[in-house]
Formats: C-alpha cells, sequence, structure tokens
C-alpha cells in the first residue's frame, strides 16, 4: 500500500483527530529549535536548519511560519516586550539618571543573554509589523527619557538616539568576539561608555571590572581563530 503523503509529511499534515494537538507540538518545536540556534549563531540560520533542528519538514516549517520575518516575531515577542517595558521602568525611576544608567545596562544584558536578540536590536525587519510597532514604542519612550535626563544635568545634551544605536552595535561585537572566554566583557564596555555620556555632575556608577589577561587571550585567540576559519 502506498501513501499520498508529501515526503516530508509530518503527523500535523495529515488528517485525523489528532491534528491540532500535532500542529501545536510542531509549532512549540519549531519555536524551541529557532531560539536555540537564534541565540548560540544569530539571524543567519536558515529556515532549513530550523526545520532540521525541530525535527520537521521545510513544508511543515512553512505552513507554521511562512516567512523568515514571521518566525522572528514569534520567537523574540516576548523579548521585544521586555525591551518595551525596560523604558516603561526607567521613566517611572524618580531619579532620570538612575533609570537612564539602569535602562542601558538593562538593554545591553539582554543582548549578551542572546546573541539572536543581539541582531533583532542592530537590524530592521519592514515585514515584521508588530516587531516593528514595539520597537518604535521603545524608542520614542527612549526619547522621553533622554529628555528627561538631560533636564537633570546628568546626562550631556549632546547625546542623542542614535548613540544608544553605536553602543548596541559596539556591545554586539564585543560579546560575539569574546563569547564565553570573557563572556562579562560586555560590563567593562557599559561602564566606559555611561561615563562618556555623563556631565561632571552626575553620580558616576563603579566601573566593572577589566576581564582578567588570561580570559582576555583567549578571547584574542578564538576571534582570530574565527577570521582564519572565514577566509
Amino acid at each position: 500500500m502506498t501513501s499520498s503523503a508529501a515526503p516530508d509529511a509530518t503527523p500535523d499534515d495529515q488528517p485525523g483527530t489528532g491534528l491540532r494537538i500535532d500542529a501545536e507540538r510542531n509549532r512549540d518545536r519549531i519555536l524551541a529549535a529557532a531560539r536555540r540556534l537564534y541565540a548560540t549563531e544569530g539571524l543567519g540560520v536558515s529556515m532549513a536548519a530550523v526545520a532540521r533542528e525541530a525535527g520537521v519538514g521545510k513544508a511543515t516549517l512553512s505552513r507554521r511560519f511562512a516567512t523568515r520575518e514571521d518566525l522572528i516575531t514569534a520567537v523574540f515577542t516576548d523579548r521585544m516586550d521586555a525591551y518595551a517595558e525596560a523604558v516603561t521602568t526607567a521613566l517611572a525611576n524618580p531619579d532620570p539618571w538612575h533609570g537612564f544608567t539602569d535602562y542601558i545596562y538593562a538593554v545591553c544584558a539582554m543582548q549578551a543573554a542572546d546573541r539572536g536578540f543581539a541582531d533583532v536590536l542592530t537590524m530592521t525587519f519592514p515585514a515584521a509589523k508588530a516587531l516593528e510597532a514595539r520597537r518604535t514604542e521603545s524608542y520614542n519612550g527612549f526619547l522621553e527619557l533622554i529628555a528627561c535626563t538631560q533636564a537633570t544635568g546628568h546626562l550631556r545634551h549632546d547625546f542623542t538616539s542614535q548613540d544608544l544605536v553605536i553602543l548596541l552595535m559596539a556591545n554586539a561585537g564585543v560579546i560575539n568576539a569574546t563569547g564565553d572566554a570573557a563572556p562579562d566583557t560586555w560590563h567593562r564596555l557599559v561602564g566606559h561608555m555611561l561615563r562618556s555620556y555623563a556631565t561632571p555632575a552626575a553620580p558616576i556608577p563603579p566601573l566593572p571590572d577589566a576581564p582578567a589577561p588570561a580570559a582576555l587571550y583567549r578571547a584574542m585567540i578564538r576571534l582570530s581563530r574565527g577570521r582564519s576559519d572565514n577566509l
């Protein structure tokens, strides 16, 4: 007896009473696989790689998520919500400067925890409307935070929203370069950058410790090997 099912069909592609359960299970597997791959390898991971990691066929993946942007939106909606909430928390702080510094550290920590989200924060996805709407909301909140903090006299008046983008790009580079060899190095970068944003009157948070020389050396070797592999 032969089957008329497609070669890569999985249970949720077949008629039957368990279709909804199987479809939901496959969706969860796809999201879990995408989170793992995006977190470790960034957003350059192909849809085919996600399907393989999830153990489903490409047709099943495309039925659950028609486009790459659909998948990215589903994976990172909760993180983008946390990103937006970080601005709300900062604006609620009675001390705008403390709210500002806490926000900067919070966003950079989100980058460090998930390489994929580090990419999301420094890229745009015009087709992912829900994701971009949250990004716009966060951006508008950050503009308000900048104005409030500058009004205290603690944030330099030449600081602009573009400076956060520059910091996120730099932080993403440090995170990718150091990996697990010196994973806390980004703290030091952020500490120095906050000092560059502050006026002389601002209360400066303590500068995080520099990475140990041996750890930084391992990170340099790691980065050098990565570049050699790409030649």
